[in-house]
């Protein structure tokens, strides 16, 4: 399992009956999650006086009920800074275990000695795509939502990556990638954190389990001669690791010699020696 473990700002602090106790900054928030199946006694102090608590409704979705919460606050890792807020369905606008996929390529960025043009493909508020700017890439940022592109380029000026080669779109994803094609761009490294279902700009529908592997058909097309890596994140109950291997073998690999290995993603729990999984991820290194 790769673990998120590097954080300074953030950590789950008790997990017990399909919730998690985190701690964002100086914030506490209760938030469900389904992988926590275990039932366990209140071991830490913070389930009594949470910030914030996500209530998931039997009905499907929920609500916030907030307890000295302000309506945006910011958390930091290492120098890069993000601007968080509590909306839809539990999120903050920052996944955290996706730290341990920044630390991977970020590595991989700064030492393949050349300039790296990274593509962000459902680039949501920008955690990757400011880690990439810090390593030193050149990024190409694409999410569906306007609001989600205007929220990245806050977080990359909090992180005082403004000035670095970014662009910002808002654009259905395939889409964007078959007029690269047209085009001849090419990129370097490519990251794709595509949701279980979602709409484009137009009300284009995107189901993953339709569309992911057409996309990866499509996007190996854009790699440039001397790629560098690729990176898949999958949120998905039924596109495990396994799953992510062997789609990223017979599309990625197939065309270009590269190694692949994929497996979940985790963040520690604090005073324990339990990992809390959170999704999964492929990685092609070319």
């Amino acid at each position: 399992m790769w673990i998120a473990d590097n954080w300074k700002d953030y950590e789950v602090l008790d997990t017990r009956c399909g919730e998690k106790l985190e701690r964002w900054g100086k914030y506490l928030l209760i938030r469900p999650d389904p992988q926590v199946i275990w039932q366990t006694e209140e071991a830490h102090e913070g389930w009594r006086h949470p910030n914030g608590h996500y209530h998931r409704s039997s009905k499907g979705g929920g609500n916030w009920e907030f307890f000295d919460l302000p309506e945006t606050w910011q958390i930091s890792y290492g120098d890069l800074r993000f601007n968080l807020k509590p909306f839809s369905f539990k999120h903050t606008g920052l996944f955290p275990e996706q730290a341990a996929n920044w630390d991977w390529f970020g590595k991989l960025i700064r030492e393949a000695g050349r300039p790296i043009k990274v593509l962000n493909l459902f680039a949501y508020t920008g955690g990757a795509t400011c880690a990439a700017l810090a390593a030193g890439a050149s990024v190409t940022h694409v999410d569906a939502s306007k609001g989600m592109v205007t929220w990245a380029r806050e977080n990359a000026e909090s992180s005082g990556l403004a000035d670095r080669p970014v662009r910002w779109l808002v654009d259905d994803c395939t889409k964007f990638v078959q007029r690269e094609i047209r085009r001849g761009n090419r990129y370097d490294a490519v990251i794709m954190d595509p949701p279980s279902y979602g709409r484009g700009p137009k009300g284009e529908i995107w189901k993953i389990e339709d569309t992911i592997y057409p996309l990866l058909m499509l996007t190996q097309q854009i790699l440039s001669e001397e790629p560098l890596f690729f990176l898949l994140n999958s949120y998905t109950t039924g596109l495990q690791a396994g799953v992510l291997t062997h789609m990223l073998k017979t599309s990625l690999a197939a065309s270009h010699p590269a190694s692949v290995e994929s497996d979940e993603v985790g963040l520690p729990i604090r005073d324990t020696e339990l990992i809390l999984p959170c999704g999964c991820a492929g990685r092609v290194v070319f």
